[in-house]
């Protein structure tokens, strides 16, 4: 370590080299998971060449390292615990979607609704949804099925989808 700090990279890469299989081996000892191990090594290796200048040559590299290791895993941990504690995790068993075919009543009253709410709309804006949403034709085919400008549709429609904004939320009210 003394020589990585002097600036011989051949020595520090030995060094990391060297220390990953330890590292690997005390990470194991307190993670089960082989992501989280690997994930842990990368943490102690980056923090070990954030803080190498901190070494002290005078004194032992390894409980200096241990050290460090043992931190890095300990903060993985609490993170591991805190996360737990907030998650639950998947199990594709336990899905509780139902399937399509369930909702086809609700999704025909829905749409049942959505046609009566647009024949409110006054006829500009009625035409505007029907051909630029509901037929889905670019704001150019529109335009020229209805003689008006595309300026003129984008107007129509921003005004009726405000205006079905505020039909749909009555019929929720009553």
């Amino acid at each position: 370590m003394q020589r990585a700090q002097d600036g011989d990279r051949d020595a520090y890469r030995c060094l990391l080299e060297d220390i990953t299989p330890y590292l690997r081996a005390l990470a194991a000892r307190h993670l089960g998971n082989p992501s989280d191990i690997e994930d842990a090594v990368q943490d102690i290796l980056l923090t070990l060449h954030a803080v190498r200048h901190t070494y002290d040559p005078a004194r032992p590299f390894g409980p200096w390292l241990v050290a460090i290791a043992h931190r890095r895993i300990v903060d993985r941990l609490r993170r591991q615990a805190r996360c737990n504690a907030r998650e639950t995790p998947f199990d594709a068993d336990d899905d509780t979607l139902l399937p399509s075919e369930t909702n086809l009543q609700e999704d025909a009253l829905d749409r049942r609704r959505l046609r009566e709410v647009i024949e409110r709309l006054p006829t500009g804006q009625r035409e505007a949804i029907r051909m630029l949403k509901l037929e889905e034709m670019s704001l150019q085919e529109a335009a020229a099925a209805s003689g008006t400008s595309i300026a003129a549709l984008k107007v129509a429609t921003h005004r009726a989808l405000k205006n079905l904004r505020k039909l749909i939320g009555e019929g929720r009210k009553t």
